[in-house]
């Protein structure tokens, strides 16, 4: 991702209520930046890091980015002067995060997501690298999104019938969950989570129309995958079964139980893979339970 495909993904995110509110009145479509600065300069550090900088500009706080010695500053615009960067401060992003600014902000965060993941979508329907070898969905998101990011769920590959055509992650059309969601469920009862409140996505992006593609697919899917997972910024992946872990791990390995159960850092990432939870699977939960308990003991101590 570049910072211009970040800016665009930020104008169209940007709204009346997300306004700082001493000028929310004088915001209009026109001039979508104005009040915009903090929660921005927040956004664009998540994802190029760097440095929060400060000054005044006609006589109220503006704040901006400091990227590899240049300044980054995507709402100036909303100023009617030039800016004089001479005087910046270097400021902590935590004493940005009042309660106003940390809410504002955080729903700005999930719109830029949800915007940067639709145009992924449009370049997974767009694409043609599997041709034949896959049935393609309706241009629907690709990710499910939960509640947050802490914890991304990677599967294999979406089933015909499955949440990418019943809009019901671990559902079949009936509403009913899925055995592999009974499983994974009680998984996550270990460590205190729900899993329909869990980030999902799979490593392939279409339906492969036989398995034997499945590992094709997956190369094919490989910077998609990694595209969607820069823009969610997990704290931990985990996968479910062998393609996602080959797609994500930087090195090979023979046996898929060689690597399940350990995390694993990789370009930023932590991976954990661990089996499958389908119950044709024979270490689908009690294979898992050792998994699980690690990351709750994992959890106390954090």
């Amino acid at each position: 991702m570049t910072i211009k495909e970040l800016e665009i993904a930020l104008l169209n995110s940007y709204s009346q209520e997300l306004c700082y509110e001493k000028v929310r009145n004088y915001w209009t479509e026109d001039n979508k930046t104005l009040g915009m600065c903090a929660i921005t300069a927040l956004v664009v550090n998540d994802y190029f890091k760097g440095d929060i900088a400060k000054i005044k500009v006609e006589g109220i706080s503006h704040y901006f980015n400091i990227i590899d010695n240049k300044i980054i500053d995507l709402t100036k615009k909303q100023f009617k002067s030039e800016i004089d960067y001479n005087d910046y401060k270097i400021i902590n992003r935590n004493d940005l995060l009042t309660e106003d600014t940390k809410n504002r902000y955080q729903s700005l965060k999930e719109k830029v997501i949800k915007e940067l993941l639709q145009r992924i979508d449009q370049e997974i329907y767009q694409c043609a690298l599997c041709k034949n070898l896959v049935e393609k969905f309706p241009n629907l998101s690709t990710v499910y999104l939960g509640k947050n990011n802490d914890i991304v769920l990677i599967g294999e590959a979406p089933a015909n019938n499955g949440w990418r055509k019943s809009h019901m992650l671990w559902k079949d059309i009936n509403g009913k969950i899925l055995p592999s969601g009974v499983i994974l469920q009680k998984l996550f009862d270990i460590i205190n989570k729900d899993i329909f409140e869990t980030t999902f996505l799979e490593s392939v992006k279409c339906f492969p129309i036989e398995r034997k593609n499945l590992k094709t697919c997956s190369k094919n899917c490989k910077q998609i995958m990694e595209k969607q997972l820069e823009i969610l910024q997990p704290k931990l992946i985990i996968t479910l079964g062998e393609f996602p872990t080959r797609s994500l791990l930087d090195f090979k390995f023979k046996k898929y139980q060689e690597v399940v159960g350990n995390i694993y850092e990789v370009n930023g990432y932590k991976i954990l893979p661990i089996y499958h939870p389908s119950p044709i699977s024979p270490k689908s939960y009690k294979g898992n339970i050792p998994i699980f308990q690690m990351l709750y003991e994992k959890q106390k101590k954090d």
